[in-house]
C-alpha cells in the first residue's frame, strides 16, 4: 500500500507574487513617511525617510517587473493598510518614547516584509526568485537598521 502524497505546491504566477509584495511594501513604506514626520530626532526623521526611499526603490523595481511581464502593477497597500496605520499612530504614546514605540513597529513591519520575500522565494518560478534575490538584500539592509536603532532605544 502506497501513503498518498501531497501534489507538488504550484508556483504563483510572478504578477501575483510581486504585486502582494508591492501592496506589503507599499504599507510599510506608508508607515515609514508617518514615522518620519512624527518622529522628534531629527536624525532619527532622515533615517526613516531614507529607509521610505528604499522602499519606493524596491517597489518601483517590482512594479517594473509586472509592467514587464504585461500585467496591472499594485498601485495601492493592501485592503486595510491605512486603517491600521491609523490605529498604530492612534495607539502610540504622545511622549518622548513614541520615537521607540515607532521604531518597534517599523522592526517589526519590515521583519514581516523580509519573511514575505523569503516564502516568495520558496515559492517562486526561477525567473521570479532571481527578481527577489535582487531585492533582498535590501530590505536585509533596512530590516538590520531597525533592529539596530531598536537594540540602541532599549540601552
Amino acid at each position: 500500500m502506497s501513503i498518498p502524497q501531497e501534489p507538488p505546491a504550484v508556483a504563483p504566477r510572478p504578477q501575483t507574487l510581486f504585486n502582494a509584495l508591492i501592496r506589503q511594501g507599499i504599507d510599510l513604506r506608508a508607515m515609514y513617511r508617518d514615522a518620519s514626520a512624527q518622529a522628534n530626532e531629527p536624525g532619527l526623521r532622515v533615517v526613516l525617510g531614507e529607509n521610505a526611499s528604499a522602499l519606493d526603490q524596491m517597489i518601483a523595481d517590482l512594479q517594473g517587473q509586472v509592467s514587464h511581464l504585461g500585467g496591472t502593477p499594485a498601485r495601492r497597500g493592501r485592503l486595510g493598510g491605512s486603517a491600521r496605520r491609523q490605529l498604530i499612530e492612534w495607539l502610540l504614546p504622545d511622549t518622548p518614547r513614541r520615537d521607540t514605540a515607532w521604531i518597534a513597529r517599523l522592526a517589526h513591519g519590515e521583519a514581516a516584509l523580509v519573511h514575505a520575500f523569503e516564502e516568495g522565494l520558496q515559492r517562486a518560478t526561477p525567473e521570479a526568485a532571481l527578481v527577489l534575490r535582487r531585492q533582498l538584500p535590501r530590505l536585509q539592509g533596512i530590516h538590520l537598521d531597525m533592529h539596530s536603532l531598536a537594540r540602541a532605544r532599549r540601552c
